[in-house]
């Protein structure tokens, strides 16, 4: 197995994801190339402490968003494509509580 680190890059904390959060589901920006299963594994080692047992993993690609920039003339270019994960446990992570969601 890859390093959990580098599979999970960082929890993504924004109004929709406070309010799944309630639900036990929690919002990862994860590497393009990681699948559902080592999603489940990496969140699983990553939160060990807590005896986390995750339920059910849902993947999602998010295409770069357009952008101009007027150091080339003003041609288009893309910021990165990104992997967004949706994942759901049995109980809340301990991340989420300090932050308060």
């Amino acid at each position: 197995m890859r390093d959990p680190h580098i599979i999970i890059e960082r929890p993504l904390l924004t109004e929709k994801g406070t309010d799944l959060a309630a639900a036990n589901k929690f919002i990862f920006r994860v590497n393009l190339d990681a699948n559902k299963i080592e999603i489940a594994q990496a969140i699983q080692f990553i939160y060990a402490k807590d005896n986390v047992k995750v339920l059910a993993v849902n993947t999602i690609h998010v295409k770069g968003k357009k952008k101009r920039t007027l150091s080339k003339g003003g041609k288009p270019g893309y910021t990165p494509d990104w992997k967004k994960a949706i994942v759901t446990t049995d109980k809340p992570l301990s991340v989420f509580e300090e932050l308060g969601v």
